[in-house]
């Protein structure tokens, strides 16, 4: 007679001998117009704040996630870049000739490595809308053996994402939410809220 013991022994093992199941891919979307054509002072994954001087005007967010493979292995060592417009909807970039004002506070982008578990992390502000888009963010990820991809994350109840040209384009039900990322605000010890939303985005690589 096989014990209790045996049969989850058993099962313990046929789940280890089993592959990793596959996740979906992340879209991948347009670059924009607005990639960085020159690089702020600084480029680490605190967009908020330059150097010692103030903060960045707007409302603080934390993205985190993990980089992965479709057989939801980790990247490590991947790169990932962010760049965003400032918390009015301009971007710091030559062809953004908008009247809306820059922040010269706002580092606007960013890139950083992912770590042995494919983890990254960026502390920035949530960004402003400009005409014709909902409310984004951009990346741009690789890691050694993946070709880059450039993606775009958007902000879960924007009324805009049901109109926006670029996230109705994925067909995808799977795909396309992978994109949209709630934030909630943190909390810390003792339930005392931070001030600071945070949000996961986990990026999908690979062929």
């Amino acid at each position: 007679m096989i014990s209790r013991r045996q049969t989850l022994l058993g099962l313990a093992a046929s789940a280890s001998a089993s592959p990793a199941m596959a996740l979906t891919r992340t879209p991948r979307q347009t670059t924009g117009p607005f990639y960085p054509d020159r690089l702020p002072p600084e480029s680490d994954a605190d967009l908020v704040r330059i150097d010692a001087g103030p903060p960045a005007s707007g409302e603080e967010i934390e993205i985190s996630g993990r980089l992965l493979g479709l057989d939801g292995r980790p990247v490590a060592n991947g790169f990932v870049e962010l760049w965003q417009a400032n918390a009015k909807g301009r971007y710091a970039h030559s062809r953004d000739t908008s009247n809306v004002p820059l922040d010269p506070n706002f580092q606007g982008y960013g890139i950083v490595r992912t770590d042995a578990s494919g983890r990254y992390r960026f502390r920035t502000i949530r960004p402003g809308i400009y005409p014709g888009r909902t409310r984004h963010i951009h990346f741009r990820v690789g890691g050694p053996g993946f070709e880059p991809l450039p993606t775009q994350m958007y902000f879960a109840g924007e009324p805009r994402n049901q109109q926006d040209f670029l996230l109705n384009a994925i067909r995808d039900p799977l795909a396309k939410n992978s994109l949209i990322v709630p934030f909630s605000p943190d909390t810390a010890d003792g339930g005392t809220a931070s001030g600071v939303s945070k949000g996961r985005f986990d990026i999908v690589i690979g062929f």
